[in-house]
């Protein structure tokens, strides 16, 4: 899909450290700079404790760098409250994670509708919309049933249609085909290429070549730094 010159970049680092304190501090991320377009689809891979879990850490405003600027969707960040980065987070970001983290008492449809519940939606609306988020990845005849009840596929469906229920500038999917067999991972694969040709802006952490490999950009990273980038 082509990326929308007028619009922002959906996330943009410039010269991001993260250094975790010990003796000599761990240097994490050093001096990193990425730019995502709207509407682009990337691949960030790399080894474990290369440094790309910080990166989706402090790409999320999850973690707060150390020195250099993160602009989320044009807005920047470093300087914000921790409220105010819980609004750019409830905004602009999605996260499916490989653990699925799903409340197990709660149907597909409420987990879904959860991701709205401190937005200020109505009941009604929430339950609506994630009944039709949940068809557009393929599960609306799930939307009863428990997670226990469900395949480690359509588990990871839902957490993506409850990452997708705020409209995010940005999806950050960190190992979304960890924890899955080889079928499902292919299916959740192409459930991303679909959201990425329908103008969802993807960024996918992995350490996997072949899931690093659908994507149209891939980023390499090592030692806490970007190495390489392939088009």
């Amino acid at each position: 899909m082509s990326t929308d010159t007028l619009l922002p970049p959906a996330l943009d680092l410039r010269g991001v450290t993260k250094e975790y304190p010990g003796t000599p501090p761990v240097r994490a991320l050093d001096d990193v700079d990425l730019r995502v377009e709207a509407g682009e689809l990337v691949a960030i891979v790399g080894q474990s404790g290369s440094g790309k879990s910080t990166l989706l850490h402090v790409a999320g405003t999850l973690d707060r760098p150390t020195a250099g600027e993160l602009r989320i969707s044009g807005v920047e960040t470093t300087s914000l409250s921790d409220d105010q980065l819980a609004a750019v987070r409830a905004r602009h970001l999605g996260f499916v994670f490989q653990q699925f983290f799903l409340l197990e008492e709660l149907t597909a449809t409420e987990n879904v509708a959860l991701g709205l519940a401190y937005q200020g939606v109505a009941p009604d609306e929430r339950r609506a919309r994630a009944v039709d988020l949940l068809d557009r990845v393929g599960l609306g005849h799930r939307g009863h049933h428990l997670p226990r009840e469900m395949s480690g596929g359509e588990r990871q469906r839902v957490a993506i249609a409850r990452a997708l229920i705020g409209g995010p500038s940005l999806l950050l999917a960190d190992e979304p085909t960890g924890n899955l067999d080889s079928r499902s991972s292919q299916s959740i694969l192409a459930l991303l290429h679909e959201l990425h040709d329908e103008g969802v802006t993807i960024v996918v952490i992995t350490h996997d070549p072949e899931v690093a490999e659908m994507a149209p950009r891939r980023v390499t990273v090592g030692d806490g730094r970007i190495l390489t980038e392939e088009r």
